[in-house]
Order: C-alpha cells, then structure tokens, then sequence
C-alpha cells in the first residue's frame, strides 16, 4: 500500500509519498517511472495539490440503489433504477484540491449540494478490457467531492454550470494504492455533524463492470480518473459550511464553502 500526493512547496509542484506525518519527494510520476529521493517534507508544511490532473474525467451518475429510493421518495414520485451502466463526464476547470474553498456563486440556489464519491485513479492504458481484470488497471482510489446546483441541473439543456462551475469538484487529499472498495465505508460530514453514512461498495454497478463497459468504447489512459457515484440524500450547504467526506483506507476530503 503506497500514498501518493502532489504537493506544492517553494513554489514548485511535484509528486511525493506519504508515511506518516512526512511527505518524500518523487522524482517523475506514478504513471510512468519514477525514483523515490532522498528530500522529505513535514506533511504540515506543504501545500496539498489535487492528486492527479486527468486528460479524461469520468464520472458516473445515479449508481447507489438506496440513492435512488429515498431520492424518488422525497420527491413523491416512483423510482428509476439505471438498466445499464452509463458514464458521463466533468471537466478539469472545476477540480479543487483538499482545503482549498468551494465557490458559491452569488446566482446559485439553496439547492446547493455535496455528493461524496469514491474516485478510481487510473494507473495503465485501459482498453476493451473484461471485468475480471478492470482493477489491475486502476493504481488507486482517492475522494471526490460533487458539488451540485440542482436549481441550474433542473432547467440546463446540460450539466455545464451545475457540475462543472469553478472549484465545483474537490478531489483528494491523495491516492492510496492496494485498497478493495468492498472493505470501504463513506462518512460524510457538514461542519461537524454526520449527514450521511453508507458502504462504499453499495453500488448498483461496482467499478469493474463500469470500467469494463467503458473501455470497450473509450480508452482511458494513466491518470485518467472515474468518479463512482453517491449513496444518501444530499443536504444543503451554504458559505461558511465546511463539508468532509472520510472513505476508510484512504483519509479526509475537507473544503470550506465560500460566497462568491
């Protein structure tokens, strides 16, 4: 199991490995070659960087069964169950790293919402692949966070503001390798108070058969990242919340909301 982070200190971004409280510098990437070198850091004193700067940005929709039945209930109409695994996708723009804030815009609704999500980070080129063997393709699991704006995905052709706005997508702190989803849970808390508590896994279609269904259409290359979906319902969040999102083996995604 290796923790890998990008971190910013003296003014230069670079990858490094994290034990414990220190964070070691790494020479090259963790999609390529790379040598571990001798310089480390106190984790305090680095600036965290979102993990990975994907070339493609998956994300996956409504993917969590008891999501979709409370959600269906709260709105007072049946519930819809996805009949096969569908992908959509969100754009780098709105990717933020751990404790930097999410931007409220001064437009935005009351209907402003966190989605905890479980992130597949890619590690290999993946294409036409079965599912048996989608994970050896993955390097590790990091948090995501999926800011949204309901009032904007009701009345949007599209999910172009409502998902992809400007520091919309919280994604961190790090990437952890050799974990299995099936042995995650997902605490997501707002300044404090638990809103929501679920299995990680508790998916209608688990990440090796999404994986498998994608890269049978799409490659996906090293770095590119697959965000898995949220279980829940979602509650508001407004300026001056702070959201946290805990996946066990991998850590604490933490952002501040802000007035825009």
């Amino acid at each position: 199991m290796t923790t890998w982070c990008r971190f910013k200190t003296a003014g230069k971004t670079s990858y490094g490995i994290v034990e414990g409280d220190t964070v070691f510098a790494v020479e090259g990437t963790p999609f390529g070659e790379h040598k571990r070198t001798a310089q480390s850091y106190p984790l305090a004193s680095v600036k965290l960087d979102i993990p990975v700067r994907p070339e493609t940005f998956y994300c996956v929709g409504i993917n969590y069964k008891d999501h979709i039945l409370k959600m269906a209930k709260k709105r007072g109409v049946a519930p819809s169950f996805p009949p096969k695994p569908d992908i959509g996708y969100r754009t780098n723009n709105a990717l933020i790293a751990h404790d930097e804030d999410i931007v409220k815009p001064a437009d935005a609704g009351d209907a402003f919402q966190y989605e905890g999500e479980l992130v597949a980070v890619f590690g290999k080129r993946c294409r036409n692949v079965s599912k048996e063997e989608a994970l050896d393709y993955v390097l590790g699991w990091t948090i995501g966070n999926d800011v949204s704006e309901r009032g904007w995905q009701k009345i949007d052709r599209t999910l172009w503001r409502a998902k992809n706005s400007d520091t919309f997508k919280p994604m961190g702190p790090w990437i952890v390798t050799g974990l299995n989803p099936d042995d995650m849970e997902t605490v997501i808390r707002v300044n404090g108070r638990e809103t929501d508590r679920f299995k990680t896994n508790n998916m209608i279609f688990d990440a090796p058969t999404y994986i498998s269904e994608v890269s049978k259409y799409c490659t996906i290359e090293p770095g590119d990242v697959m965000w898995m979906g949220t279980d829940g319902v979602p509650e508001n969040i407004k300026p001056g919340d702070v959201c946290e999102i805990e996946i066990s083996g991998i850590g604490t995604l933490r952002n501040k909301v802000v007035q825009g």
